[in-house]
């Protein structure tokens, strides 16, 4: 499977249907800042540098090999923070952005956040590229997942 973005044309990256809307650009720089805010200064203890308004306010300027970039490395830190979590801390408590909550607490916010924001993204590829995404392969009537599999 490609990414979402790969399917966009790169003016459709900052395309929003309204200005209370986001763009696909902008949701990329929002999933990557909240998952730095909440796991990877949140949980790893890294400085939290997170500016959640320019995230928003971008209209541009960022292309799709930088916004691509930024998914890979900031889920890459967020896979090291999370790689170094045992199952002795998950309930310890973290104040995060000014909420105290549990390690579990945060690691399930961003899993929600990310599947939540992931499927907006989604949304404006297939809307804007008219195309099918490739997410799923129907054989004999059983949906197989084609995005890539960690290696065991």
């Amino acid at each position: 499977m490609s990414s979402p973005l790969e399917h966009l044309e790169d003016s459709d990256l900052w395309w929003r249907p309204n200005e209370g809307s986001n763009s696909a650009g902008s949701l990329v720089l929002h999933l990557c800042g909240n998952a730095r805010q909440w796991i990877v200064a949140g949980i790893g203890g890294k400085p939290d540098v997170r500016r959640r308004q320019d995230e928003f306010d971008t209209r541009g300027g960022v292309s799709r090999a930088e916004l691509t970039a930024l998914i890979v490395r900031t889920f890459t830190d967020v896979d090291r923070e999370l790689s170094a979590v045992s199952s002795a801390v998950v309930m310890e408590g973290r104040v995060i952005p000014g909420q105290r909550v549990s390690v579990l607490e945060a690691i399930l916010h961003v899993v929600e956040y990310v599947s939540h924001h992931m499927g907006q993204l989604l949304w404006i590829a297939k809307a804007r590229s008219g195309t099918d995404l490739g997410l799923w392969r129907t054989d004999d009537g059983v949906a197989t997942p084609q995005w890539p599999k960690p290696d065991p």
